[in-house]
């Protein structure tokens, strides 16, 4: 079967070289680039977790850097797969044969075989161009070149898995047949020793699969399958080793823990790991540094310990290993959210808008009470005003009542007592001037005087008596009224005022409290104009409807400022009372300068209720 199997490789080997054969010249083209032009060589074959991170990874650094002035190349040894050396010194002249006119200007060498390579090799393929290296075990040599290293370190997991399950015993080894998968197993041999007689190790190396996945299905309590790496099994057959873990822990009736973080995800429970991306980009960094004209030598080899430990929660679940007991600092990932992390945005904002609606509803609420409270306030309050006002309407009325009543009283003494007193003096005076014997006629004289003083305080006392209470206002009705006063005040201005006075549709018959508070408007707003306003020219005109009365009085007067005026005498204030007793209304339009008028309006049914006050 391994002969076979070297022909195999043999014949592929031939064909690649064919293949460079015929690409040559295309090479030759290339070299001619002025890009920075870098070659990765890898110890492991291209389906290889480091191999797959790195060409993810590194080209995608370098270019950037490189403001995307990079000619990449990437070669792979696959020494799990091609381990013979023959088959290196084949690959060496597929290198120097596809490479021949290309001169690169850096060199990775990934692995300790691919540097053990250019340990050998380097002189006939690449004697100037610098090295860049990641060792696992080894310390190079090399001439013009640097580095990273990072052994494995495996204990780590081993004490991550005792903290995850405190009553381990034993620990089952996984490792394959090929030479890398020994090399590994010799490392990990060497840290497990610490371990002992605690743990119990047992080595699970080189066995057929089929064999190997019995004894997993079968391990005793209290131990763990710890994968370290299966190129190629007991059998001679080759593997890729994330496919491998896939199926040991698939049949393993234990956890299995691993050292690198690619086989997370593949059905183990965690461990220190290995982080192939950091590693990668600490390479990547180091690399940047001798393309930017650092020589490789000056710069001094690193160790890395980018070990992170990290468990899969759902292995965790798997193997009922609580969440409690992984260590503070320790990754867990692909965790499933709780109903609360999965929806906690919608539970949040739900929650909110819930809250928000009941402090709205109880604002809606607590506001319609308030309002409802205020609406309530305010109709009693306006119920209050309005009897209130009822009650200082009904109390004007009275007043004005009682006022008219007084003045009727006052008048009918004023005429039926003092004026008829008056009217017998007048008699006694003219019956003493017709008996007067002086000689000079000095007592006639006096007499006459006396006579003429007494029918003056008569006429007085006639004209007081009738504006204290009109009389005949019942009798004649009010537009006849209003013309007689308008003829009493033009002859006692002695013609220095024109009044005119207009009427339409008045009602020949109106409710007496209409006529008496329209006289009195009228008698208050002419004595105003004439007095206060010093007109000279005044129209009134009076119009009737089924609804009431509207009087104008218009007057070319001085004026004045009727909100300043307002309440300063008793005159308006007068004239509004009365109106409001009766439901009426005034407005009074007046500026200095410009005349006033005065609109009144009075209605008939309102007064007609009010006439029984």
């Amino acid at each position: 079967m391994k002969r076979a199997l070297v022909a195999s490789r043999a014949v592929r080997l031939t064909t690649a070289i064919l293949a460079v054969c015929l690409l040559g010249p295309a090479s030759v083209a290339f070299a001619q680039d002025v890009q920075r032009k870098v070659l990765v060589l890898y110890s492991t074959g291209r389906d290889a977790a480091i191999s797959v991170t790195s060409e993810r990874e590194l080209p995608r650094i370098l270019d950037n850097a490189l403001s995307r002035r990079l000619d990449y190349h990437s070669e792979y040894l696959d020494a799990g797969r091609f381990p013979d050396p023959i088959y290196q010194a084949g690959f060496r002249d597929f290198l120097r044969l596809k490479y021949a006119g290309l001169r690169f200007d850096l060199v990775f060498a990934i692995l300790d075989v691919s540097i053990q390579f250019l340990e050998k090799y380097r002189a006939e393929l690449f004697p100037e161009t610098p090295i860049v290296f990641f060792a696992r075990t080894l310390d190079p040599e090399l001439p013009n070149a640097t580095g990273l290293t990072g052994e494995v370190d495996f204990a780590r997991t081993v004490t991550l898995a005792r903290s995850l399950q405190p009553g381990l015993k034993e620990v089952f080894v996984v490792s394959g047949a090929g030479s890398r998968d020994r090399t590994l197993e010799r490392q990990a041999r060497a840290q497990f020793g610490q371990f002992e007689p605690q743990l119990k190790f047992n080595y699970l190396t080189g066995l057929g699969t089929a064999e190997l996945e019995g004894k997993l299905a079968a391990l005793p309590p209290n131990s763990i399958v710890y994968y370290v790496l299966v190129y190629e099994d007991g059998a001679g057959e080759l593997f890729q080793p994330l496919e491998y873990v896939d199926r040991i822990s698939a049949r393993a009736n234990r956890p299995t823990y691993s050292w690198v973080d690619s086989t997370i995800g593949h059905g183990v429970v965690g461990g220190s790991l290995q982080r192939l991306d950091a590693q990668v980009a600490a390479l990547a960094s180091v690399g940047l540094r001798v393309l930017s004209g650092e020589p490789a030598e000056t710069i001094p080899v690193a160790k890395l310990n980018l070990d992170v430990a990290q468990v899969d929660w759902r292995q965790l679940r798997r193997w009922g290993i609580s969440e409690a007991r992984v260590p503070p600092g320790t990754q867990v990932l692909f965790r499933e959210p709780g109903i609360w992390e999965r929806y906690k945005g919608y539970m949040v904002g739900a929650i909110a808008i819930l809250l928000a609606q009941t402090a709205l509803i109880v604002g809606l609420l607590v506001q319609g009470a308030r309002r409802k409270r205020a609406e309530e306030q305010v109709r009693r309050d306006q119920a209050e005003l309005q009897r209130s006002s009822e009650r200082i309407r009904d109390l004007g009325g009275r007043l004005l009542n009682a006022q008219e009543a007084e003045r009727s009283r006052l008048a009918r003494e004023l005429h039926d007592d003092v004026g008829q007193q008056m009217a017998l003096l007048a008699m006694d005076l003219q019956a003493l001037s017709a008996f007067d014997q002086s000689p000079d006629g000095e007592g006639e004289k006096l007499a006459r005087e006396a006579l003429a003083r007494t029918d003056n305080i008569a006429k007085t006392l006639h004209d007081l008596s009738h504006r204290l209470h009109p009389a005949k206002l019942r009798l004649i009705g009010l537009v006849a009224a209003l013309t007689g006063l308008q003829r009493e005040l033009t002859q006692a201005e002695k013609s220095d005022v024109t009044i005119t006075v207009s009427h339409e549709d008045v009602p020949a018959t109106l409710p007496h409290d209409l006529t008496l508070c329209v006289f009195r408007v009228v008698q208050e707003a002419l004595q105003n104009a004439i007095k206060h306003g010093h007109a000279r020219t005044i129209a009134m005109h009076l119009k009737g409807s089924p609804s009431g009365l509207a009087l104008t009085i218009v007057d070319d007067g001085v004026g004045f400022e009727v909100e300043s005026m307002w309440g300063k005498g008793l005159g308006l204030v007068s004239m509004t009372e009365r109106l409001e007793s009766i439901g009426g209304t005034v407005a009074i339009h007046s500026s200095p300068g410009a005349g006033t008028c005065v609109e009144v309006n009075a209605p008939i049914a309102h007064a007609q209720g009010a006439q029984t006050v």
